[in-house]
């Protein structure tokens, strides 16, 4: 992770719990992840002076990577230093996947690796940036953004999202669940999803959804519609439709076939090799329906996805 002068640190927070913390929840056994901290400077001034980290490694610590993450600073329009450039271009040069979190996005398009390409960073920074990099792809109003081998989010809490992404990519969903509830946060919410932008939620201290969704997450394989929890929430399913955005920022339906699919996951990695048995579990109806939308959710297709994550695999992951 590079720190620079000025950089937040709430993404840096975020990204020592996700990735640096050791996680009880996963049972025994080594971390999953290494973080290093490292910067330009032995003393790195946070965020308007608030803190200084001291002692921290040059930035010679990110050439052995496989993963760099960039968080975000306020002062966005003033450029990073090169040292902080030359780093991230030689990552990405030799393959190590680069992310940044809210307005690192900007050192990555300073840095050259965003033109041409989608990215998504804070809808409060998002004219500043079409300004400063008009051939960046910015779609302002998404969580995150996954370009494969160049990942950015959205504002600050957005950083959990895309984090909690790459446990999902990295060793499954089983293990991503159970790291997010570990952090008491949404299991999943998709990339796609729209910033909360502009107008603030509705007050709605008498409406949760979460006795509805733990009653949907109970019955993933019945037929259940849109009409269906409607029914069960006893409201109309327009009203239902403003309640998920509302609480959710995503679609009543669109929140049930990725609670099917993330159900489907877990039950290939916990073994289960019959496609007919692991759709009908999930409430995915058929083999091809679930082939197409494991596809759509992660680029693999199940007997790949059961040869990365499935019972077993977890042996060649090394900490």
């Amino acid at each position: 992770m590079i720190v620079d002068e000025g950089t937040n640190p709430f993404e840096v927070g975020c990204a020592t719990e996700l990735f640096g913390l050791p996680r009880p929840e996963l049972g025994p056994g080594g971390p999953l992840y290494e973080v290093v901290v490292c910067g330009p400077t032995p003393g790195i001034r946070m965020n308007h002076g608030f803190l200084t980290l001291t002692d921290v490694p040059g930035l010679e610590a990110a050439d052995g990577a496989d993963t760099v993450v960039v968080p975000g600073r306020p002062d966005n329009v003033v450029p990073r230093g090169p040292a902080v450039l030359d780093a991230i271009r030689r990552a990405h040069a030799r393959g190590a996947r680069v992310m940044s979190l809210c307005t690192g996005t900007f050192a990555l398009a300073e840095a050259g690796l965003l033109d041409g390409r989608r990215a998504a960073t804070h809808w409060l920074w998002a004219d500043s940036f079409r300004r400063l990099h008009p051939r960046v792809l910015l779609e302002p109003d998404v969580l995150f953004v996954d370009e494969g081998d160049v990942l950015t989010a959205a504002g600050s809490a957005a950083a959990l999202d895309l984090g909690l992404h790459i446990w999902r990519k990295d060793h499954g969903a089983e293990i991503a669940n159970a790291v997010s509830r570990r952090l008491v946060f949404a299991t999943h919410r998709d990339g796609g999803q729209r910033q909360f932008v502009e107008r603030p939620l509705p007050h709605v201290p008498d409406a949760s959804l979460a006795p509805l969704l733990e009653w949907a997450q109970e019955r993933l394989d019945e037929p259940l519609t849109v009409t269906d929890l409607a029914e069960r929430a006893a409201m109309s399913p327009a009203t239902l439709h403003r309640r998920f955005r509302a609480q959710l920022g995503t679609t009543p339906l669109a929140w049930l076939t990725a609670e099917r699919v993330t159900l489907a996951r877990r039950l290939i990695e916990r073994g289960e090799e019959r496609l007919d048995v692991v759709a009908a579990r999930s409430g995915l109806g058929t083999a091809a329906n679930l082939r197409a939308l494991l596809r759509r959710e992660t680029g693999l297709s199940p007997s790949a996805y059961r040869r990365r994550f499935g019972a077993g695999a977890g042996e060649a992951i090394t900490p």
